[in-house]
């Protein structure tokens, strides 16, 4: 953590130009790193290029080094004004950026690409039983007070987004779900929905479908086709019937003879 302790003795603008420095510290490139690879980087990754990486050890959390105001001297009221003041001036290096492409119900923060700034006053620490390990600091962007690991900590940031992300993600396939249901055709002849698989295959068909038998579920078609199948089964006998009838030889004509009887004179 970088550490700074100011007096109250000089202009705000001095504070926020140092974390500006700062930034830009931390946005160098390391010796030999690959300038492209660099900009295509997104989150934690990004770091791997950087020069600060390779001198101080990774902090575990998102983001630059931290910084720290301790600020001492005047009075109570003159030290909490110069606060504010800073923390609205110097908002655009610590205040986090949306996640990249996020859509509605993402509220986490992207805390990647800023400088965690968290203050506390000299005499606020000797106050505290506890001194600089009680709830003593405050992270630049929230209210209250806090331990220092627990100022540094990003509950709003990655773990928080994954949480959100993931009931994003669930929330898309239950729409889609849904969508595809208010589609799934209904059987015309029973009225049942389709089976994936029969939806599939009917799908599947592609010009075919609209057919009377694409209209059908599944055991409706296959009773249906049952019922086609009985019926050209019927008519190919009777035409073979048919067929065999005409091809026999006409039955002789049976003889007639006229036989006269006269009555005998």
């Amino acid at each position: 953590m970088l550490l700074e302790v100011d007096r109250v003795n000089e202009p705000v603008d001095e504070l926020v130009d140092k974390l500006h420095r700062y930034t830009e510290w931390f946005e160098l490139l390391a010796p030999k790193a690959d300038a492209i690879k660099e900009k295509a980087a997104r989150g934690a990754a990004v770091h791997d290029f950087r020069l600060w990486s390779r001198i101080y050890p990774a902090t575990g959390r998102e983001g630059y080094v931290p910084v720290a105001f301790v600020f001492t001297g005047k009075t109570a009221a003159q030290r909490e004004s110069r606060m504010r003041r800073l923390e609205q001036a110097a908002r655009p290096y610590f205040a986090g950026e949306p996640y990249s492409g996020s859509g509605a119900g993402i509220t986490a923060v992207d805390y990647h690409q800023a400088v965690p700034v968290v203050v506390t006053e000299l005499e606020r620490i000797t106050a505290d039983p506890a001194g600089a390990a009680g709830k003593v600091w405050r992270r630049l962007g929230r209210e209250e007070w806090q331990t220092l690991g627990e100022a540094l900590d990003n509950p709003d940031g990655d773990r928080l987004y994954a949480v959100q992300w993931e009931q994003a993600r669930r929330r898309k396939a239950e729409r889609e779900a849904a969508d595809r249901e208010a589609r799934r055709p209904v059987c015309t002849n029973c009225g049942a929905k389709f089976t994936d698989d029969r939806w599939e295959a009917v799908r599947g068909r592609g010009a075919s479908w609209g057919s009377d038998s694409d209209s059908l579920c599944g055991s409706c078609a296959d009773a249906a086709s049952a019922r086609a199948e009985a019926q050209r089964l019927a008519r190919r006998q009777a035409e073979e019937a048919a067929a065999r009838a005409a091809a026999e030889p006409p039955a002789a004509a049976r003889s007639r003879g006229v036989f006269r009887i006269g009555r005998r004179r």
